[in-house]
């Protein structure tokens, strides 16, 4: 299982939208996520355009990641025209399931993705178990 389903998210969003809320430290707004697996290897895309990479804090304990960045405020006296982005402090957190390695998760940025790398577990990898028996001696079967 990549992350368990949150039953307030599509409230909260919904409410979001209806409301205008920017994402503060107390109340984080959230980040789109593409999550698929390939082979071996899940992989987990969060689009952050605009942010800036030295404000994204990757933080992983036990089989929970924190994803967090900031898109700051526009500061000064300027007369905004249109502010349909939104801003402010932005979080996502994903539980792992215990068949992904998160000792050997990697990240990148480019172009507005932050992208997460995240291995099958070793342990969780398929593999063949010898059985023996008094007649035939050893033979691999599948786990």
């Amino acid at each position: 299982m990549l992350m368990r389903t949150d039953p307030f998210r599509e409230l909260d969003r919904l409410s979001r939208q209806v409301f205008g809320a920017d994402g503060t430290p107390a109340r984080p707004s959230m980040m789109p996520m593409d999550a698929w697996r390939d082979g071996d290897t899940f992989h987990v895309e969060f689009d952050l355009p605009g942010v800036d990479p030295e404000s994204i804090d990757l933080d992983v304990e036990r089989n929970v990641v924190t994803v967090k960045a900031e898109r700051p405020v526009r500061g000064g006296d300027v007369e905004m025209l249109a502010a349909e982005r939104p801003r402010g402090v932005f979080s996502r957190q994903l539980i792992l399931g215990e068949n992904l390695d998160t000792e050997q998760i990697s990240a990148s940025y480019d172009s507005g993705v932050l992208t997460l790398e995240i291995p099958v577990a070793e342990r969780a990898k398929p593999r063949k178990i010898a059985v023996a028996t008094k007649d035939t001696g050893r033979q691999a079967i599948n786990a």
